[in-house]
C-alpha cells in the first residue's frame, strides 16, 4: 500500500475524531488536511503502523487547533453552536434505524454543544476512550499526560456531560414525530401548539454568529419560545420548512427561496421537547442541500 492509499483509507477515522474534537466542519477538514501534509513530508516506509501515526498527528494537530478555537469562541457574537458535517433531504441508507439513531446521538449538535464545557484536554481524552476506544495507555501517548492523569481526565469529564445530557431518550420515531408536529406548528405560529409540545422550562439556542439576526442569550420557557414563533409568523417571516437530517439526526431545514436558512435540531425528554439549537450563521450552513449531498464522515 502507498503512502496515498494509506492515508484516504485512514482518512474516514481521522475525518470522524477531528470533528468530534473541534465541532466544526472547516476545522475539521483543515486537520486533516495539515495531517496529510505531514505524513507526505514523513518517511512512510519506515513507519510501522501508519493508522497509529495518523491518529496521533491528528489529535495533536485538532488540540492545537481546538485551544485557538477556545479563544475565538469567547469573542464570538451570541451562543456558538457546532457546524453541521452533514446536511441532507433523506438519511444515510446504509445503516438501519437503531444505528442510525446512536450514531446520530454521538454527533448531534445538542451533545457537540456538551462537549463544549470540556477543556481541550478532557474533551480529547474523553472522545478518545468513550468514542473510539483507546485504553489509557494509548491516550496518555496521544495527549502527552500520564495514564492516571488520562483517568482522571477521563472521570472528569463523564461527569460533567451526564449531570448535562437527558436522562431518558426519546426513541427514533417519536423524536421524528414531535419534530414534525413543531414544525407544523411553528409555521403556522400556533403559540398555543408549540407550548403543548415543549417542556415548560425548555430552551431555544440561536446561533447567527453576529452574521444574521439571532437570540443573543439563550430563549428560556415555552411560552417566550410559543410567542416568538407566533410573531415571526405574524410578521410574514416565516421560511418555508421541511424534514431532514443534519449528522445523522432528524432535523427541520428551513430555506430562503432555494437556499438553507437555519437549521433546527431537538432533545426530547419525556415525551416532550425539552432543547432547542438553531443553526443560522450562513458560514456554517452551505448555501444549497440536494439529495445528493452526503457527509465526508461521521
Amino acid at each position: 500500500m502507498n503512502a496515498e492509499t494509506a492515508f484516504h483509507t485512514h482518512r474516514p477515522r481521522l475525518m470522524a475524531l477531528a470533528y468530534r474534537l473541534l465541532g466544526s466542519r472547516t476545522d475539521a477538514e483543515d486537520v486533516v488536511q495539515d495531517a496529510w501534509l505531514r505524513w507526505s513530508g514523513a518517511d512512510t516506509a519506515a513507519i510501522v503502523d501508519p493508522e497509529a501515526w495518523l491518529v496521533t498527528t491528528t489529535t495533536r494537530l485538532g488540540l492545537d487547533r481546538l485551544r485557538a478555537a477556545k479563544r475565538e469562541r469567547a469573542h464570538y457574537v451570541g451562543p456558538w453552536l457546532a457546524e453541521p458535517l452533514a446536511i441532507t433531504l433523506e438519511p444515510d441508507p446504509a445503516p438501519g434505524p437503531a444505528q442510525l439513531h446512536a450514531l446520530a446521538d454521538d454527533v448531534s449538535v445538542a451533545f457537540l454543544t456538551l462537549l463544549e464545557q470540556l477543556g481541550p484536554e478532557e474533551r480529547a481524552a474523553f472522545l478518545l476512550k468513550e468514542a473510539f476506544d483507546h485504553d489509557y495507555r494509548e491516550i496518555a501517548d496521544l495527549i502527552g499526560h500520564s495514564e492516571a492523569n488520562c483517568r482522571q481526565l477521563v472521570h472528569r469529564a463523564l461527569q460533567r456531560l451526564q449531570a448535562g445530557r437527558p436522562r431518558f431518550n426519546a426513541d427514533a420515531s417519536q423524536h421524528r414525530q414531535l419534530l414534525a408536529r413543531f414544525m407544523d406548528a411553528s409555521q403556522r405560529g400556533d403559540s398555543e401548539a408549540i407550548q403543548a409540545l415543549l417542556h415548560a422550562n425548555a430552551l431555544l439556542v440561536s446561533d447567527g454568529g453576529g452574521v444574521v439576526t439571532a437570540a443573543v442569550r439563550p430563549l428560556l420557557g415555552a411560552e417566550r419560545i410559543g410567542r416568538l414563533f407566533w410573531a415571526i409568523a405574524r410578521r410574514g417571516a416565516a421560511h418555508q420548512a421541511q424534514l431532514g437530517y443534519v449528522n445523522g439526526e432528524p432535523a427541520i431545514l428551513r430555506f430562503e427561496g432555494d437556499h438553507l436558512h437555519s437549521i433546527t435540531t431537538i432533545e426530547v425528554v419525556d415525551g416532550r421537547i425539552a432543547n432547542l439549537y438553531s443553526v443560522l450563521n450562513p458560514e456554517k450552513l452551505p448555501a444549497v442541500v440536494t439529495r445528493a449531498d452526503t457527509a465526508a464522515s461521521l
